[in-house]
């Protein structure tokens, strides 16, 4: 019978740092802010941004530099346009226990139903058809050529998006 004997070493450790500092230590490290040092910034004026890199923080200018002059340009600077919602009926946000809508898919069949459907059963009873199943006088709509139907379809408020 083996007896395997387990031998058990014991090591000490030298710590150079005062354990019930705890936090108080990073204050040794030197944590720089990505865009430069506080010092860095503190530096800066007028006239040592032209020497030294000087960085916009990605905030888009708001005219253009003519020699030592920045001449601002209106039309840059940006604008909000809020609309005005005095006696607005809807709330700004939707509720979780509105009921789901379930909708089914709107296809080709139910927009020639909604639009054409109508005037062509109109045009049938009244005799206004041509033996070929062409309107004898036909509506606006129905006398737009392809690209003049392509290029009002993707016209402002139109609902294709």
């Amino acid at each position: 019978m083996a007896v395997a004997k387990l031998a058990i070493q014991q090591c000490r450790y030298i710590s150079t740092s005062v354990a019930c500092l705890g936090k108080r230590n990073f204050r040794k490290f030197l944590l720089y802010n990505k865009r430069g040092t506080k010092l860095f910034k503190e530096r800066q004026t007028t006239k040592e941004r032209d020497s030294e890199l000087f960085h916009d923080l990605g905030v888009r200018p708001v005219g253009y530099e003519v020699g030592d002059r920045f001449v601002t340009v209106p039309e840059m600077i940006p604008e909000l346009i809020v609309p005005d919602l005095t006696d607005f009926k809807l709330k700004p946000y939707v509720s979780y226990r509105t009921p789901d809508v379930v909708q089914s898919e709107f296809t080709p069949r139910d927009l020639f139903d909604a639009v054409y459907s109508e005037k062509i059963v109109k045009d049938f009873k009244d005799g206004k058809l041509s033996e070929t199943g062409e309107p004898l006088e036909p509506s606006p709509e129905e006398q737009l050529t392809p690209e003049e139907a392509y290029n009002q379809a993707r016209k402002t408020g139109t609902d294709i998006f």
